[in-house]
Protein backbone atom coordinates (compact mmCIF):
# COMPACT_ATOMS: atom_id res chain seq x y z
CA UNK A 1 0.00 0.00 0.00
CA UNK A 2 1.49 3.38 -1.22
CA UNK A 3 1.83 6.28 1.14
CA UNK A 4 1.22 9.68 0.90
CA UNK A 5 4.91 11.85 1.51
CA UNK A 6 5.80 13.26 4.43
CA UNK A 7 7.02 16.78 5.40
CA UNK A 8 5.62 19.07 2.85
CA UNK A 9 1.82 20.41 3.66
CA UNK A 10 -1.09 20.30 1.06
CA UNK A 11 -1.05 23.58 -1.38
CA UNK A 12 -3.88 25.57 0.09
CA UNK A 13 -6.69 25.52 -1.97
CA UNK A 14 -7.27 29.32 -2.80
CA UNK A 15 -4.92 31.78 -5.59
CA UNK A 16 -3.92 35.35 -4.82
CA UNK A 17 -6.48 36.63 -6.93
CA UNK A 18 -9.51 34.37 -5.33
CA UNK A 19 -8.01 35.33 -1.66
CA UNK A 20 -8.20 39.36 -2.60
CA UNK A 21 -12.09 38.81 -3.59
CA UNK A 22 -12.98 37.05 -0.29
CA UNK A 23 -11.13 39.93 1.53
CA UNK A 24 -13.16 42.52 -0.49
CA UNK A 25 -16.12 40.72 -0.14
CA UNK A 26 -15.29 40.87 4.14
CA UNK A 27 -14.35 44.30 4.34
CA UNK A 28 -17.53 45.66 2.35
CA UNK A 29 -19.69 43.52 4.68
CA UNK A 30 -17.84 44.14 7.95
CA UNK A 31 -18.07 47.88 6.57
CA UNK A 32 -21.31 48.42 5.59
CA UNK A 33 -23.52 45.76 7.24
CA UNK A 34 -24.56 43.79 4.12
CA UNK A 35 -22.41 41.85 0.95
CA UNK A 36 -21.78 43.71 -2.22
CA UNK A 37 -23.36 43.10 -5.69
CA UNK A 38 -21.18 41.55 -8.62
CA UNK A 39 -20.66 44.73 -10.03
CA UNK A 40 -19.77 46.83 -6.91
CA UNK A 41 -16.91 44.21 -6.13
CA UNK A 42 -15.61 44.27 -10.38
CA UNK A 43 -15.46 48.18 -9.46
CA UNK A 44 -13.23 47.32 -6.26
CA UNK A 45 -10.92 44.90 -7.81
CA UNK A 46 -10.73 46.93 -11.00
CA UNK A 47 -11.77 43.45 -12.92
CA UNK A 48 -14.70 42.81 -15.54
CA UNK A 49 -18.13 40.99 -14.48
CA UNK A 50 -17.12 38.00 -16.09
CA UNK A 51 -14.09 37.44 -13.85
CA UNK A 52 -15.75 38.25 -10.52
CA UNK A 53 -18.46 36.11 -11.32
CA UNK A 54 -15.78 33.43 -12.14
CA UNK A 55 -13.99 34.05 -8.89
CA UNK A 56 -17.34 34.09 -6.40
CA UNK A 57 -18.15 30.65 -8.63
CA UNK A 58 -14.86 29.12 -7.75
CA UNK A 59 -14.76 30.50 -3.71
CA UNK A 60 -18.60 28.94 -3.43
CA UNK A 61 -16.85 26.01 -4.81
CA UNK A 62 -14.30 25.91 -2.85
CA UNK A 63 -16.90 26.36 0.36
CA UNK A 64 -15.51 29.87 1.28
CA UNK A 65 -18.56 31.84 0.48
CA UNK A 66 -22.35 30.82 0.24
CA UNK A 67 -24.62 31.93 -2.42
CA UNK A 68 -28.23 33.10 -2.03
CA UNK A 69 -29.79 32.18 -5.33
CA UNK A 70 -32.44 35.08 -6.82
CA UNK A 71 -31.15 38.30 -4.27
CA UNK A 72 -28.48 40.81 -5.69
CA UNK A 73 -26.61 40.82 -2.24
CA UNK A 74 -26.55 36.90 -2.48
CA UNK A 75 -22.90 36.37 -1.20
CA UNK A 76 -21.46 35.49 2.33
CA UNK A 77 -18.41 34.70 3.88
CA UNK A 78 -18.50 31.20 5.70
CA UNK A 79 -14.76 30.22 5.71
CA UNK A 80 -11.35 31.94 5.63
CA UNK A 81 -7.65 30.28 4.91
CA UNK A 82 -6.42 29.15 7.48
CA UNK A 83 -3.35 31.85 7.40
CA UNK A 84 -5.62 34.58 6.70
CA UNK A 85 -8.45 34.92 9.50
CA UNK A 86 -9.08 38.35 10.87
CA UNK A 87 -8.30 38.89 14.79
CA UNK A 88 -11.06 40.65 16.29
CA UNK A 89 -11.30 43.00 19.18
CA UNK A 90 -13.68 43.72 21.50
CA UNK A 91 -15.75 46.99 21.22
CA UNK A 92 -18.37 48.08 24.40
CA UNK A 93 -21.60 48.63 23.83
CA UNK A 94 -23.52 51.83 25.07
CA UNK A 95 -26.94 51.69 26.38
CA UNK A 96 -27.44 55.26 25.96
CA UNK A 97 -25.52 58.91 25.22
CA UNK A 98 -26.35 61.42 27.01
CA UNK A 99 -25.01 65.21 27.04
CA UNK A 100 -22.49 66.10 29.67
CA UNK A 101 -21.61 62.50 30.55
CA UNK A 102 -18.69 60.35 29.71
CA UNK A 103 -19.41 58.38 26.66
CA UNK A 104 -17.68 54.76 27.73
CA UNK A 105 -18.61 55.58 31.49
CA UNK A 106 -18.69 52.32 33.29
CA UNK A 107 -22.68 52.47 33.79
CA UNK A 108 -23.36 52.94 30.11
CA UNK A 109 -21.79 50.14 29.14
CA UNK A 110 -24.42 47.08 28.46
CA UNK A 111 -22.05 44.57 26.35
CA UNK A 112 -19.60 44.10 23.62
CA UNK A 113 -19.35 43.37 20.23
CA UNK A 114 -16.63 42.03 18.13
CA UNK A 115 -14.69 44.13 15.61
CA UNK A 116 -11.94 43.46 13.09
CA UNK A 117 -8.66 44.64 14.69
CA UNK A 118 -7.84 47.10 11.91
CA UNK A 119 -11.32 49.25 12.79
CA UNK A 120 -10.94 49.08 16.44
CA UNK A 121 -7.42 50.27 16.57
CA UNK A 122 -7.96 52.71 14.32
CA UNK A 123 -9.36 55.16 17.42
CA UNK A 124 -11.57 54.24 20.67
CA UNK A 125 -14.42 52.34 19.72
CA UNK A 126 -18.25 51.91 20.80
CA UNK A 127 -21.17 50.61 19.28
CA UNK A 128 -24.60 52.02 19.42
CA UNK A 129 -27.94 49.42 18.77
CA UNK A 130 -30.02 51.30 16.00
CA UNK A 131 -33.72 52.14 16.76
CA UNK A 132 -35.82 53.94 14.12
CA UNK A 133 -35.41 53.48 9.47
CA UNK A 134 -33.97 57.25 9.17
CA UNK A 135 -31.06 55.22 7.57
CA UNK A 136 -32.11 51.95 6.03
CA UNK A 137 -30.81 53.50 2.26
CA UNK A 138 -27.72 53.66 3.82
CA UNK A 139 -27.95 49.71 4.74
CA UNK A 140 -28.17 50.71 8.74
CA UNK A 141 -31.95 49.22 9.54
CA UNK A 142 -33.49 48.99 13.17
CA UNK A 143 -31.57 46.65 15.47
CA UNK A 144 -28.36 46.72 13.43
CA UNK A 145 -25.29 48.28 16.17
CA UNK A 146 -23.42 51.15 14.69
CA UNK A 147 -19.41 50.74 15.46
CA UNK A 148 -18.80 54.45 16.03
CA UNK A 149 -15.25 55.73 16.18
CA UNK A 150 -15.34 58.91 18.98
CA UNK A 151 -14.20 62.15 17.20
CA UNK A 152 -15.19 65.29 17.72
CA UNK A 153 -15.55 66.42 14.29
CA UNK A 154 -16.58 64.83 11.06
CA UNK A 155 -16.56 65.55 7.31
CA UNK A 156 -19.36 66.00 4.81
CA UNK A 157 -20.80 63.18 3.81
CA UNK A 158 -19.76 61.22 6.50
CA UNK A 159 -22.26 59.56 9.03
CA UNK A 160 -22.20 60.39 12.43
CA UNK A 161 -23.61 59.78 16.05
CA UNK A 162 -24.63 63.51 16.88
CA UNK A 163 -25.92 65.04 19.51
CA UNK A 164 -28.69 67.37 19.41
CA UNK A 165 -31.05 69.05 21.97
CA UNK A 166 -29.56 66.58 24.23
CA UNK A 167 -31.40 63.52 22.03
CA UNK A 168 -28.27 61.46 20.23
CA UNK A 169 -29.05 60.28 16.29
CA UNK A 170 -27.33 58.47 13.53
CA UNK A 171 -27.36 60.72 10.61
CA UNK A 172 -25.33 61.64 7.16
CA UNK A 173 -23.66 64.87 8.10
CA UNK A 174 -24.15 67.67 5.32
CA UNK A 175 -21.69 71.17 5.34
CA UNK A 176 -22.10 73.36 2.65
CA UNK A 177 -20.75 76.67 3.76
CA UNK A 178 -22.79 78.31 7.07
CA UNK A 179 -25.25 75.20 6.37
CA UNK A 180 -25.43 72.33 8.68
CA UNK A 181 -28.13 69.54 8.05
CA UNK A 182 -28.03 65.90 9.49
CA UNK A 183 -29.69 64.07 6.77
CA UNK A 184 -31.60 60.86 6.79
CA UNK A 185 -31.06 58.02 3.94
CA UNK A 186 -35.30 57.46 3.60
CA UNK A 187 -37.18 59.33 1.89
CA UNK A 188 -40.22 59.43 4.47
CA UNK A 189 -37.76 61.20 6.74
CA UNK A 190 -36.27 65.28 6.48
CA UNK A 191 -33.34 66.70 6.82
CA UNK A 192 -32.90 68.10 10.45
CA UNK A 193 -31.43 72.16 9.75
CA UNK A 194 -28.53 73.18 12.54
CA UNK A 195 -28.13 76.11 13.93
CA UNK A 196 -25.29 78.09 15.51
CA UNK A 197 -27.72 78.23 19.08
CA UNK A 198 -29.07 74.25 18.45
CA UNK A 199 -25.91 72.92 20.77
CA UNK A 200 -24.87 70.34 18.12
CA UNK A 201 -21.84 68.10 19.33
CA UNK A 202 -20.57 65.14 17.07
CA UNK A 203 -19.96 62.14 19.25
CA UNK A 204 -18.21 59.98 16.45
CA UNK A 205 -18.00 58.65 13.18
CA UNK A 206 -19.80 55.02 12.07
CA UNK A 207 -17.13 53.10 10.34
CA UNK A 208 -18.78 49.84 10.47
CA UNK A 209 -22.10 47.77 10.92
CA UNK A 210 -23.17 44.76 12.35
CA UNK A 211 -26.13 42.93 11.70
CA UNK A 212 -28.18 41.11 14.29
CA UNK A 213 -27.46 37.32 14.61
CA UNK A 214 -23.42 38.40 13.76
CA UNK A 215 -20.64 37.48 16.43
CA UNK A 216 -21.84 39.63 19.03
CA UNK A 217 -22.76 39.73 22.64
CA UNK A 218 -25.65 41.61 23.18
CA UNK A 219 -27.40 41.67 26.72
CA UNK A 220 -29.05 45.36 26.76
CA UNK A 221 -30.30 47.67 24.04
CA UNK A 222 -28.60 50.52 23.20
CA UNK A 223 -31.07 53.88 23.08
CA UNK A 224 -30.36 56.14 20.15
Amino acid sequence: MSQRPRGRRPVQEITEPQRRTLKEIRLFTNRRGFPPTMKELADILGISHASVHGQVNQLVRKGYLKREPRKARGIAVVREPVDDIPDLVAVPIIGRVAAGQPILAEENIVGEVLVEGGIARAGRCFALEVTGDSMVDAGIRERDLVVVRQQPVAENGDIVVALLEDEATVKRLYIRGERIELRPENRKHRPIPVGPDDGLRIIGKVVAVRRPGSETQTPGTAWL
